[in-house]
């Protein structure tokens, strides 16, 4: 497993901040907070793009890497972290041949950065009009060449394929908040039928950005303004006024089972099931309860799992009205009184990276045999009858259902269970 995220570059440091009761939300400072309707968020602070964010490396690969980097943005530069990462935490390199390693990762909508035309809109600006005539002839020579490869979504799967010598399946899957489950569930079933000995399944994704964030801002319900930053991600909890925003990346390294016993790898989990589902009306309004719903009764339908079996959801926990709402009635419908955790209380939205990290975090759980709080929860909300963790909990489940959605309802869904 790998991860980048507001806790820091590491698994253990992820543990650590949620087991901890830890908040990561901080004020925002590399975005104009005063144009945006939100001024908190969580960033991925340790994250510097340095090539020693990116783990133990060999020499010529840190090289490589090192060279690489000015073809990355920083959604990218996260994601591939997080894979150098994992694939050191999981001694593979070398273990597989090549075509039978496969690479799906996940990201958002990747934005350039608005500073990558300043100097060819400067060309073609005078007495601050901007005459658009001028761009091809004179604006256009002034943006860097190759400025497209920092920003193409299919580029984290791309550079760790490339710098690892993966040869095998490759897919990169670009559905938002919803990625990170469904690059786990197309690896999955991409081993099951026989493509691959094992996939690095990742995904990243960040909603600080100077365009992003004003997106967010103008189109999703976000955390009012004037809040203690660390208090403003209220998942299921009355006082709750909206999404708080991050970064990060997790990565998993999938294997078929009889080759990683026979490596002599460490298993952390077992995946067992997985759902997806896209529920909206005609006009574009997003169903979250129905689209939970279905996620969920496939990811029992898949595992053969009983819903009583279930250990722990990490719910989506996006800290909005409607959407904490109508996911916990899915999962009171559906799953009963399940303990429910969401580690973006502690760290916000970090986009199509969220659910990877939670992934990870809830395998550490599993791992610990203890469930870490979800914070800020002062008042219940009677719309929201889950049984929120609120303390660090002893715990003895064996495994969880991990869920995310994105704003136009298309959710997803990854059960894992304890190995043994």
């Amino acid at each position: 497993m790998g991860s980048i995220s507001p806790f820091g570059n590491s698994i253990d440091q992820l543990w650590a901040g949620l087991s901890g009761s830890d908040s990561k939300v901080t004020r925002l400072v590399r975005v104009p907070s005063e144009f945006m309707t939100t001024d908190v968020g969580g960033v991925a602070a340790e994250f510097t793009g340095a090539i020693e964010d990116f783990g133990p490396l060999e020499k010529q690969l840190q090289r490589s890497i090192k060279k690489g980097l000015k073809l990355m943005c920083r959604e990218i530069q996260m994601g591939v972290a997080a894979a150098q990462i994992a694939i050191s935490h999981a001694g593979i390199q070398g273990a597989y041949p090549p075509e039978r390693i496969g690479t799906m990762f996940g990201s958002d909508y990747i934005i350039s950065e608005p500073a990558e035309f300043l100097a060819g809109i400067g060309q073609c600006t005078d007495d601050g009009q901007f005459e658009f005539a001028r761009w091809g002839e004179t604006g256009l020579k002034q943006v860097e060449p190759l400025w497209l490869l920092k920003y193409l979504p299919n580029m984290p799967a791309s550079h760790v394929a490339i710098y690892n010598d993966f040869r095998g399946p490759s897919n990169s899957i670009t559905l938002r908040e919803a990625s990170s489950n469904l690059s786990v569930a197309e690896s999955v079933t991409t081993i099951r039928r026989g493509a691959a000995d094992a996939i690095l399944a990742g995904s990243t994704g960040s909603r600080i950005h100077p365009l992003r964030t004003l997106h967010c801002s103008m189109q999703e319900q976000l955390a009012e303004k004037g809040q203690e930053p660390e208090r403003a991600c209220r998942p299921f909890d009355a006082g709750r006024t909206g999404m708080v925003i991050g970064e990060g990346a997790g990565v998993l390294i999938l294997e078929e089972m009889e080759c990683a016993l026979a490596r002599g790898a460490t298993i952390h989990g077992e995946v067992v099931g997985y759902g997806s589902s896209t529920v909206a009306s005609p006009s574009g309004v997003a169903d979250y309860a129905q689209a939970f719903r279905n996620v969920i009764r496939m990811a029992l339908s898949t595992s053969g799992l009983k819903p009583e079996e279930i250990g722990h959801v990490h719910a989506h926990g996006l800290s909005t009205v409607h959407c904490d709402a109508q996911e916990a009635v899915a999962i009171r419908d559906m799953l009963g009184d399940v303990p429910v955790v969401a580690a973006k209380s502690g760290m916000g939205n970090l986009g199509a990276g969220s659910g990877m990290v939670e992934i990870v975090a809830s395998i550490q759980a599993l791992a610990h045999r203890k469930l870490f709080p979800v914070l800020n929860q002062d008042t219940p909300d009677p719309a929201c009858p889950v049984q929120v963790v609120t303390e660090l909990t002893d715990y003895d489940g064996d495994c969880f259902l991990n869920l995310n959605v994105s704003p136009q309802g298309q959710a997803s869904s990854i059960l894992i269970r304890r190995f043994s």
